[in-house]
């Protein structure tokens, strides 16, 4: 089975909920971006990494505003399931941008990366990276990718919402960026089942197919 999460920012606790106790071996949870594990490249996030590797199930998250770049690219990119991926520890894996693979008998998508609203007030190459941003190359193999399959998955990952949905959200309309673009086309060009997008911290479905995803574990179906 695949379960999705998202923005769990470097919070080990978010491990310890009860919720994630219906997740078996096999299994495979998706976070949404802002996994922030990979944040100052300690011993003792090291430690974390290595553990979270250790789980019965398969953890596998997108990149989204608050990860060290720095870092995470020193992971070199392998194929999992038909699409690439940075084997982190164990089976803890960074799906990357505009990818399709082949999970549990579905077909998914993922794009990750984003805008930090707070960029103003962080620090780049410290605490903020201009590489969260999807680059012209990333999107074009994204659709390249999503036209090898007809322009049809079952599910798919984001760490941005589509700029359309903001509104129902309640949240910022006024950045605009590429990707947001590119997600409008999606909706309008690719066939799809449901889109999990976190980013917003808020837990909420609009129908019929987008689920705003936080703290939430939701089983993918």
């Amino acid at each position: 089975m695949i379960y999705v999460t998202s923005d769990t920012h470097g919070d080990i606790t978010r491990f310890k909920s009860s919720a994630l106790n219906k997740i078996k071996k096999g299994d495979t949870l998706i976070i949404c971006g802002d996994f922030g594990f990979i944040w100052d490249g300690s011993k003792k996030e090291q430690a974390i990494l290595k553990k979270l590797g250790k789980l019965k199930y398969t953890v596998a998250f997108i990149d989204g505003c608050h990860e060290n770049y720095d870092i995470l690219e020193g992971y070199e990119p392998t194929e999992w399931n038909g699409g690439k991926v940075r084997v982190i520890s164990g089976s803890l894996i960074q799906l990357m941008r505009g990818q399709v693979f082949n999970l549990d008998g579905q077909k998914i998508f993922t794009f990750g990366g984003g805008n930090s609203q707070d960029f103003d007030i962080r620090s780049e190459f410290n605490t903020w990276w201009g590489r969260e941003h999807p680059t012209p190359h990333e999107i074009d193999e994204a659709i390249t990718n999503l036209e090898k399959h007809n322009n049809k998955v079952d599910y798919i990952f984001t760490h941005e919402p589509p700029l359309s949905l903001k509104k129902c959200l309640g949240v910022d309309t006024s950045e605009h960026l590429e990707v947001h673009t590119f997600f409008e086309e999606i909706i309008k060009r690719c066939s799809f089942k449901r889109w999990y997008f976190g980013k917003c911290h808020i837990n909420k479905v609009i129908p019929q197919k987008f689920y705003s995803v936080f703290d939430d574990v939701l089983k993918v179906e």
